[in-house]
């Protein structure tokens, strides 16, 4: 069995303000975690990344554990809280975060907010996370009704982000 990476761990840390106690950002980018997948042997030691991914997702408030912020169509209870800013150009850009009751989809989101969060709603619409997920392998290692779930928190990113260039 090969060593499992520390989610991230392929992805460089920019320390932007140059303090000692700066925090590395939780989410990796979707090249790494492709790299960390293509490095782990077997699905146990992906599925226990994928848990990782989830740990170290960004906490949600309690306040933020709303009817607007959940989302349909997951098995599993799943949040996601979205805030929007504006780039230098003028485009908004959509910052995610999420939670879940089950850690395996918190990883799931980590997954996704990888691919979407701090991202043009541009960017969000070309982007095809579903590809994504089936080149990890991920569509025939989850059940159907994760892969639904999955499907239901990409769609409302998508919706999101369709709003966010309507508006």
């Amino acid at each position: 069995m090969n060593r499992r990476p520390r989610p991230g761990a392929g992805r460089a840390h920019a320390d932007i303000e140059g303090g000692a106690n700066q925090k590395e950002p939780p989410l990796t980018s979707p090249d790494a975690i492709r790299s960390d997948f293509a490095f782990l042997d077997d699905w146990e030691d992906r599925y226990r990344y994928i848990l990782e991914l989830g740990r170290a997702l960004e906490p949600l408030s309690e306040a933020a554990h709303n009817d607007a912020n959940k989302v349909r169509g997951c098995v599993s209870q799943v949040w996601l809280a979205l805030e929007q800013s504006a780039d230098a150009a003028g485009e908004r850009v959509l910052r995610y975060r999420g939670d879940s009751d089950s850690h395996l989809v918190r990883g799931l989101i980590a997954i996704a907010l990888a691919l979407y969060s701090d991202r043009t709603a541009r960017e969000i619409l070309s982007a095809d996370a579903m590809t994504f997920f089936r080149e990890l392998g991920l569509e025939q290692h989850l059940t159907p009704q994760r892969s639904n779930g999955v499907r239901a928190m990409i769609e409302r990113i998508r919706a999101d982000a369709a709003a966010a260039l309507a508006a």
